[in-house]
This record gives structure tokens, C-alpha cells and sequence, in this order.
């Protein structure tokens, strides 16, 4: 677990200390569009994050290949270098669309050509654990089909889910958080070894995502775009089909000596391999099929982006940036922890109960955008200010301070427009004019 640490550590470390010249470069080179109609933010922001999002990549691969007990997963098993091989070539073609935006089947064939690569090293699906009938082996073609379908879908799911300042990287580090739970269980708990490469892949996305999380959270000083939400689902790809269709059921020695009662609550860990990645991406998978269905519906191209997704619509029902991003973190936990936990204890009623008091807890707050919590005004000094009435007056269109009289509305003021020296410059973010000084001539 130390070893494991350590490589979380250095692949955020590299990754945050490198975001920061990154953005400079990618303002320098222009990666900066414009600010399209379907976009939530109001001012150009540089793209280009995946550049220190692979930096951290290499880096994690690097130190856990130096270490003494994880160089045995380089030494005994090829995946690590089929991941960052993929890696490479997904990372180049999301690099390549952050600058001069290609078309949308273009990059559709390099996620075929990453997923590929992957594929011929070896990172495939050999067996799939079907209910009911056990392990079931699969044909190389077979496999290969299943790999390249569950990359494809993994990664553009990551991709459309990448529409507000953090969201992306947040639920991908939830995931990935459920994920080495569950993949450290079954290498350290049942002692097998084919479950350590997809343990490294989740410890290593988990160090990217929190490394880069700090740059993007709103306000975002800087984006991952393509080449670092395409480069993270294939990541989380790679970890869900190394522990799916590489480790074997029957190594974890579940069914010696059991009823039949105890063998049917001893299968669930043998199945979850295979639910645990769809519970992982099911709500950028929903969105994904949403997506697709409504553009299909409405005549348009599956890949014409549009604002119908689920976190745009949690904006237009009255939801803040900050609170519609923490909705979807809460979402996202709530089904990868709690597959996770039923996997270990699927007997307990516990579970499902909190389950669901937690989901009724999520559309509580999907049904209440507007909701403020209100603090007497002994307490005002012991809360954040923007829960005190008097700032919540201007909030809503003026009122009164704490003398009683009467507070006029602050008077709206315009962005700068993006630019060198603008709200998007290399320096401090500003989104007004600069204030003058007190008593000096303009």
C-alpha cells in the first residue's frame, strides 16, 4: 500500500507542477477558442490540460517501475506498456483537436487506433463471468471486439460528461478511488496477481486527476480538453478490462464447502468485475446514450454538441456551477462505493438501506435548486458570508445593511475581452476592469 501511495503522490505531484507551464504554453500557441453557444464558462480559457495529465502518466509508470514490489507487475505482465502505448496515441489525437479542432470521425478512428494498440500488447478480455452459467471463455476476435467496444464507449462517455470546471476530473477520481478498493481487495485479499496491474492503472488515474483537479475547479484557470478527458477514460478503461477479463473467478476459492445460500452470495464478487465498470461510468454512460438519442431524435449528427446534458439541465432548473458539479460527485460516489460495498457484504441489509436513504437524500436535492439555508442573526458571524442575510440581500436585488438603511443593487459590470492582458493572461484572473486607486486622476 505504501508503494501504491507513493505512486499516487508523484503522479499528482508532476501533474499539478506541470499544469501551470502548460497553461502558459497553451496561451502562448493559442489554444484558447472562443466561447462557443454550448458552453457554460464567459471567457476564453486555455486548453491543453492533458499535457500535464500524461507528464503524470510517465511519471507514475516511472517510479512504480523503480519500486521494489510493483516492478514485478512490469516483469510479469505487458499491460503497462499496452496502457501507456494507447496512452500515447489517444493523447496525441486529443492534442491535436485542443489546437486545431479535427473532425469528430477522425478522432472516433484514433480511439479506434489507441484502443487497438492496446489490444495487440496483450491488454485484452480472455473470459467473461456470465450469471448463471459461470466463467465463459471468449475467442481472440471475440475479446477484441469486447475491448475496443468497451474502450470506445468508456472514453467518449468521459469526453461528453466534460462540461463544467472540475466535473470530469472529479468523477473519473471517484471512480477510479471505488475502483482501487475493489482491485486492491482481490490482489492483496485473495492473493492474486493479475489483479495488480488494474490496481496500479486506478492508483495512477487517481494521482492525474487529483494533481489536475486544483487548475480546474470553478473558476478554472485551465481546461484538459480532449487530450486529457480522452486520455483518462481510456486509463479507466484499461484498469476495468485488465481486472474483468484477466483474473480468474475460480483463483479466489469462494464456493469450498458452501450451501447453496452461502455460493449465491459468494458469486457476487465473481460477477461485480464485470458491473463494477458499467456502475462506474453509468452516469456518463446515461448521458452518452442520451445524447445520442435526443440528436438522433431531433435529426442532427450523434457527435453535434449541444447544451441536453445532464449537467447543463442541472443548471437550467436553477442549480449553482458549484452545486450542479458537487450533484454529479454525489451521484457518481453513491453508485461506484455502493457497488463496491455490496460486493464485500452482500448479505447485509445495511448497505441496501443506506443506499437508499442516500438516494432519496440526492433527489432531495435534485428538487430543491434554490434552497438556502438561513442563519439567525446572533450566528452570522460564526457562517460563511455568503450565508448572512445582508449578502444575500444584494444577491436578490438590493435591501438593507446592518444599520437599516437602504442598499441599492451593485450596477453589473462588463468583462474584458480575452487576451493577452486580459481575464485569460498569464497573471492573476480578473473578470472586471481594474478599480483605480482613491484620489488618482484616470
Amino acid at each position: 500500500m505504501r508503494e501504491y501511495l507513493l505512486t499516487l503522490c508523484v503522479t499528482a505531484a508532476v501533474t499539478y507542477l506541470l499544469t501551470g507551464p502548460v497553461r502558459k504554453f497553451a496561451i502562448a500557441t493559442g489554444a484558447m477558442p472562443e466561447i462557443r453557444a454550448r458552453d457554460v464558462h464567459r471567457e476564453p480559457t486555455p486548453r491543453l490540460g492533458g499535457i500535464a495529465m500524461f507528464g503524470g502518466l510517465c511519471a507514475g509508470l516511472l517510479v512504480a517501475d523503480h519500486l521494489q514490489n510493483l516492478s514485478s507487475v512490469f516483469e510479469l505482465s505487458n499491460e503497462p506498456r499496452a496502457l501507456l502505448s494507447g496512452a500515447a496515441v489517444i493523447w496525441l489525437i486529443g492534442v491535436l483537436d485542443d489546437k486545431f479542432e479535427i473532425d469528430a470521425l477522425i478522432k472516433l478512428g484514433g480511439q479506434f487506433i489507441a484502443a487497438g494498440v492496446m489490444v495487440a500488447q496483450g491488454l485484452t478480455i480472455l473470459w467473461l463471468p456470465v450469471p448463471g452459467i459461470g466463467q465463459v471463455s471468449v475467442t481472440a476476435w471475440q475479446g477484441n471486439l469486447l475491448t475496443v467496444a468497451l474502450v470506445v464507449i468508456t472514453i467518449n462517455a468521459v469526453n461528453f460528461v466534460d462540461g463544467l470546471d472540475g466535473l470530469a476530473a472529479g468523477m473519473v477520481c471517484i471512480a477510479s478511488t471505488a475502483f482501487f478498493m475493489y482491485a486492491y481487495r482481490i490482489w492483496y485479499g485473495y492473493g492474486i496477481e493479475e489483479a495488480a496491474p488494474a490496481t496500479l492503472f486506478a492508483a495512477i488515474l487517481m494521482g492525474m486527476c487529483v494533481g489536475f483537479l486544483p487548475h480546474n475547479m470553478h473558476p478554472a484557470r485551465i481546461f484538459m480538453g480532449d487530450s486529457g478527458s480522452m486520455l483518462i477514460g481510456l486509463v479507466l478503461a484499461a484498469g476495468a478490462i485488465s481486472v474483468t477479463g484477466q483474473v480468474d473467478p475460480d483463483a479466489m476459492k469462494l464456493f469450498a464447502g458452501a450451501s447453496t445460500r452461502e455460493v449465491t452470495h459468494a458469486m457476487l464478487p465473481v460477477f461485480i468485475p464485470l458491473l463494477l465498470p458499467l456502475t462506474i461510468i453509468a452516469i456518463p454512460v446515461a448521458d452518452l446514450l442520451l445524447a445520442i438519442v435526443r440528436r438522433t431524435w431531433q435529426g442532427k449528427s450523434p457527435f453535434a454538441a449541444d447544451r441536453g446534458h445532464l449537467h447543463h439541465r442541472l443548471l437550467e432548473i436553477g442549480h449553482s456551477h458549484s452545486r450542479a458539479v458537487l450533484i454529479m460527485y454525489f451521484w457518481s460516489a453513491l453508485i461506484a462505493f455502493g457497488a463496491v460495498a455490496y460486493s464485500v457484504h452482500s448479505a447485509s441489509m445495511w448497505i441496501v438501506l443506506g443506499i437508499v436513504v442516500l438516494s432519496a437524500v440526492g433527489l432531495v436535492l435534485l428538487l430543491l435548486p434554490r434552497f438556502t439555508p438561513r442563519a439567525p442573526r446572533w450566528a452570522e458571524s460564526f457562517i460563511p458570508p455568503r450565508y448572512r442575510r445582508s449578502t444575500r440581500a444584494f444577491a436578490d436585488g438590493g435591501g438593507t445593511d446592518e444599520a437599516g438603511e437602504t442598499v441599492e443593487e451593485p450596477q453589473e459590470r462588463t468583462p474584458l475581452p480575452a487576451g493577452v492582458n486580459g481575464a485569460t493572461a498569464i497573471g492573476p484572473r480578473s473578470r472586471f476592469p481594474e478599480r483605480r486607486k482613491a484620489g488618482t486622476p484616470r
